[in-house]
């Protein structure tokens, strides 16, 4: 009896010494991407079908690590959708990869997984060391016909395809084809100390980048990453929730920003700040006009938004339950005025307005715990309803490079100060 007693004590103390020597820290979102169902409307094409093919995409974490998992998606699926193989490692050159730093990603130890209908999945932690802004691929082979509907396009690097067969562990991918999208990939969480968090730019495409040549990295959030990075003390990460079309009332260019709010801000770990730059798109879209199209006071089928006109009351009320479901979470959340768009082929004086009165209640209400002035930082002093022709892109509603820039060195980083995310600290095994 008193050997049995001293064999569990001695069992205990030493599984007591293994969980001290565990670090001890959290996941914090690295990098993500904003997934939606591409659907056929104007500028946006369907999804197609993926069947026996190798998918290598890169993405770049803003913050570095040692230990790191990979979120896939299947939320806008209409099926199960099965990932055969799928692996990590650093990036060497277009779909090359550094084979040193070869890693296999497993789904509760085992190789392949089926993400039901609607459903993410986390891969297992795999340890690989990534340095912040480090390109690294993600590679996955589809065995089966699956549907294009989780995914993002006009993504900021090229990703690769290639097949048949299972090409996963290849140094380089034969033959690929290449296009700017990511498939069923969500995002990059690295395991880090308690006091690193991370900070979502929830938006649409003036935050996604729109513009940005592939690897050019010129995108707000990003080159906001880099000055923080350059910081003695590294405390945050950078996120880039921006799609492209995206609106804060009504679904289209992705679900609404109310509809996606959950799945691509609160649903993260880590987060402790957020910057929501929406509603430009919601104020244009009812002016959209096609070709052939009647006169802008005129109703037709031609004018395919016209019936999603939404009034600046509207849009506030679509702002404040944002920061109320999101300060919910412990999240403090930065208000970014709506930029100028004369020049744009959907401006209007009525739209106009609406952007005034909202901006006014932004700059005024005193509800954001901070005001980010985007459209007095890149307004024409001479004619505000424009952009700066500096800071313009050229289509009169998107930033240029500089612009971008000028976005990012506005923030002023004092506000970025430490925060407490919406995860808990945890044992490394988790």
């Amino acid at each position: 009896m008193g050997l049995i007693v001293l064999f569990v004590l001695v069992t205990l103390s030493g599984q007591a010494v293994a969980q001290k020597s565990v670090p001890i820290g959290h996941w914090v979102s690295a990098w993500t991407t904003a997934l939606y169902a591409p659907k056929a409307m104007p500028g946006i094409t369907a999804g197609s079908t993926i069947a026996d093919k190798t998918i290598r995409m890169i993405v770049r974490p803003s913050i570095g690590g040692q230990r790191l998992r990979v979120r896939f998606s299947n939320e806008f699926g209409t099926a199960p959708l099965t990932i055969a193989s799928a692996r990590i490692a650093l990036t060497d050159e277009g779909s090359k990869i550094q084979m040193a730093t070869d890693r296999v990603l497993t789904f509760g130890g085992r190789a392949k997984i089926t993400i039901p209908a609607g459903a993410p999945a986390f891969s297992d932690p795999v340890d690989i060391v990534v340095k912040p802004f480090a390109e690294v691929s993600v590679s996955i082979y589809l065995a089966g016909p699956a549907l294009a509907l989780s995914m993002h396009g006009q993504a900021l690097q090229d990703s690769s395809i290639s097949g048949p067969g299972d090409l996963t562990s290849k140094a380089e991918l034969p033959g690929a084809d290449t296009n700017q999208a990511w498939y069923f990939l969500s995002g990059v969480d690295m395991w880090t100390p308690a006091g690193i968090t991370a900070l979502v730019a929830f938006g649409d495409s003036i935050t996604q980048g729109y513009g940005a040549k592939s690897g050019s990295y010129i995108d707000y959030p990003t080159q906001l990453a880099q000055r923080l990075a350059a910081q003695p003390v590294k405390t945050l990460a950078v996120v880039n929730q921006g799609i492209s079309g995206n609106r804060i009332l009504h679904d289209g260019a992705g679900a609404s920003a109310l509809a996606r709010l959950d799945r691509d801000v609160l649903s993260l770990p880590g987060v402790a700040h957020m910057i929501v730059l929406e509603g430009i798109n919601d104020i244009t879209f009812p002016h959209v006009r096609l070709p052939g199209a009647k006169a802008a006071d005129e109703t037709s089928s031609e004018e395919p938004f016209r019936s999603q006109f939404v009034s600046a009351e509207e849009l506030i009320v679509g702002l404040q339950q944002i920061i109320a479901r999101t300060r919910a979470h412990g999240i403090k959340v930065y208000g970014a005025t709506i930029m100028p768009c004369e020049g744009v082929n959907t401006y209007s004086d009525e739209g106009e307005a609406i952007r005034q009165s909202v901006n006014k209640w932004i700059r005024t209400s005193n509800t954001f715990d901070v005001v980010l002035d985007f459209d007095k930082l890149v307004r024409d002093p001479h004619q505000p309803t424009k952009m700066r022709a500096e800071y313009d892109s050229g289509d009169h509603v998107h930033p240029g490079a500089a612009g971008y820039k000028a976005m990012a060195d506005s923030i002023p980083l004092g506000v970025l100060r430490p925060h407490r995310a919406n995860t808990k600290v945890q044992n490394a095994r988790n």
